[in-house]
């Protein structure tokens, strides 16, 4: 209204160059001797023309050789110089955007041309959708469309395939499977069965070696890993491991300054006082040296390893320690431990099906124990308890040393079985360690069977085990016969649901058949009244054209006709010698008798009077004085 603009790209690429400031754009256009347009910015005064209520006021109350405030005023192409105008397009393809900056001067053809070098498709393969202004083409040009600066467009591709989703099943079921490592200790010559999730990286994997072998992850010398693991970043599943198992050695890399001599030493777990001096060694600790071996005492002998890391992250992580270092400590003939939480050992326990459950074991350790070492070495690696265990239970593991493990513990406790098991459990004084307890899933709760202290023999352990067994059997008998009875309702259920379902199917089918039966007859049945009504019209139509019957004692010629109907009947009528072979068919199909479905037939001679001129008399058609005819219906 103020500038006489109508061109919208011109007057957006004004308020761009202005930073989108309406007042400042105006001004940039209309000539200074159009008016004074006031804003307040930092007290400045814009040129312009008046704008606003105010001005719109004064102009309406302005002589007419004043000029208006709104008066259109063409601007001049001196003061404003078309600029490129850039224009943003976000387009998304199936999992992946594509950010496009083009000039509003390209074509849609030109947003293609980048999508295809960047999606790696034919342009002619694209649709390009999105587009506020209906349908376009590849050669609109984008100027035309009078676009924002920013916009959505996405790709439709109909005749390309949609991309396999095989190779991203497989990937997901890599990451989700747990993977064996067998890890050999090369300078002990021991071995570490560790399980880590498909999703786990290799760091992590080495980070739980240091914490085993105490061989720091710099100083790791590995053998075994595929060719392809050379990001220690990469996870287990697409690292090239063998599934469900894999081997590996690790030792410590050989320090330039280290003599064979040591080597041979740290191999023993034997380290001598090194006449060298300090200089020679970088840090004693790397080569597995400690204060008290420095003073030729092994640093098991000092102190022990704990069982388990005083804050660990989870307890999956917790678990693996106290698994490595229990197999440090007693060999590897021990109960296999459960390797997660608690409540995951739990659910694996009790929620499967009734003949899959086990009871669940729960092992508390406590190295201030006196007992500990006798229990573990003695009655917990027997291999008649380790198999016992195997086949019936699933066995988890906590230690109960450390203060902040205790009170984690006793949590966890609380929170799955109750507080009166965690009131037991923390009654319990240091010398009645380890606890071995008993626990069952009862539906709705989890019971108690056994609460099984150290001070025990390997007969006695076998014995409660036995009779904790004894109980569940009889419960998973109950639980496996309610569970067939269940899944025999379910069964009778879904197979009544299914016959109901298939006899809707059916009752809906027939009823559909019976109302198209009925929908078709009925359309058949309009057509046969339409027809009737079309024929009876006709019929009236003719009968009303004929002439009228001459009396017998007209003076002129009459024919005197006798038609036999194919039912049987007769009727007569005379006609005048004169009159055409026309009338008498239009006399019969208004009888309901056309001449189209019947044909006329004569006696003597037999004839096909149908088949004869019908603007020929009478007369001619020697149908005079008096004749007999017959109606026969065409085949």
């Amino acid at each position: 209204a103020c500038t006489g603009i109508e061109n919208i790209d011109e007057a957006i690429t004004l308020l761009e160059q202005n930073n989108w400031d309406l007042v400042a754009a105006i001004n940039g256009v209309i000539p200074q001797e159009n008016g004074i347009l006031q804003s307040e910015y930092g007290g400045e005064t814009l040129h312009g023309p008046a704008y606003g209520p105010t001005s719109h006021s004064t102009a309406a109350s302005s002589t007419p050789s004043s000029s208006s405030a709104f008066r259109h005023v063409v601007p001049s192409r001196q003061i404003v110089e078309r600029q490129p105008r850039m224009l943003d397009f976000r387009v998304e393809y199936r999992d992946r955007n594509v950010d496009v900056v083009l000039e509003d001067s390209s074509t849609v053809g030109g947003i293609k041309h980048i999508l295809e070098n960047e999606l790696q498709i034919p342009a002619s393969k694209m649709l390009l959708k999105g587009w506020k202004t209906g349908d376009v083409d590849d050669s609109t040009v984008l100027k035309t469309l009078h676009l924002p600066k920013n916009n959505s467009l996405y790709v439709l591709t109909p005749d390309l395939p949609p991309p396999s989703s095989s190779h991203s099943g497989a990937l997901q079921e890599s990451l989700n499977q747990n993977f064996m490592l067998i890890v050999t200790h090369r300078e002990v010559q021991r071995e570490y069965n560790l399980n880590f999730s498909g999703s786990s990286t290799i760091q992590e994997v080495k980070r739980n070696v240091y914490d085993l072998t105490s061989i720091p992850v710099r100083h790791q010398l590995w053998e075994g890993w595929p060719p392809s693991a050379t990001d220690d970043s990469m996870t287990l599943a697409v690292s090239g491991l063998t599934f469900p198992c894999h081997r590996l050695t690790v030792g410590r890399r050989s320090s330039p300054v280290q003599t064979r001599e040591q080597s041979e030493e740290q191999c023993t777990d034997v380290h001598m006082v090194s006449d060298s001096d300090g200089d020679d060694f970088e840090d004693a600790t790397e080569f597995g040296v400690d204060d008290g071996e420095m003073f030729g005492v092994a640093s098991s002998a000092l102190r022990k390893s704990p069982m388990m890391p005083e804050n660990a992250e989870n307890e999956g992580d917790a678990l693996l320690q106290f698994t490595a270092e229990f197999s440090s400590r007693y060999g590897d003939c021990h109960p296999v431990y459960f390797i997660g939480s608690l409540e995951a050992a739990f659910q694996e326990a009790f929620y499967g099906k009734a003949r899959d459950r086990k009871l669940l074991a729960i092992y508390l350790h406590h190295d201030e124990s006196v007992l500990t070492n006798v229990f573990c070495s003695q009655m917990l690696c027997a291999e008649s308890i380790v198999s016992y265990l195997s086949q019936n239970f699933i066995t988890w593991a906590w230690d109960m040393t450390k203060e902040a493990n205790r009170a984690r513990f006793l949590t966890m406790c609380t929170r799955h079985f109750g507080s009166v098991v965690a009131q037991t459990i923390r009654t319990q004084k240091t010398d009645q360690f380890p606890l071995f307890l008993i626990m069952m899933g009862k539906r709705s709760s989890n019971e108690v069977l056994n609460v099984i202290q150290g001070n025990t023999t390997v007969d006695e352990l076998m014995m409660r085990l036995m009779a904790a067994m004894e109980i569940f059997s009889a419960q998973q008998q109950e639980d496996i016969k309610d569970e067939d009875e269940r899944e025999a309702r379910e069964n009778v259920k879904r197979e009544q649901d299914e016959a109901y379902r298939i006899s809707l199917e059916a009752d809906r089918a027939k009823r559909e058949a019976q109302e198209r039966e009925m929908a078709e007859q009925f359309r058949l049945e309009q057509i046969r009244k339409e027809q009737e009504e079309e024929r009876e019209a006709i019929r009236l139509s003719l009968e009303q054209s004929l002439p009228p019957e001459p009396k017998e004692e007209s003076t002129e010629s009459v024919s005197k006709l006798r038609i036999r109907t194919p039912s049987g009947e007769f009727f007569e009528r005379r006609f005048l010698a004169s009159s055409k072979l026309q009338v008498v068919f239009d006399f019969v199909a208004s009888k309901g008798y056309p001449w189209e479905e019947y044909k006329l037939l004569g006696t003597f001679p037999r004839r096909d009077v149908t088949q004869l001129d019908p603007n020929k008399s009478l007369l001619e058609v020697k149908l005079y004085p008096q004749e007999t005819l017959f109606l026969e219906a065409k085949e």
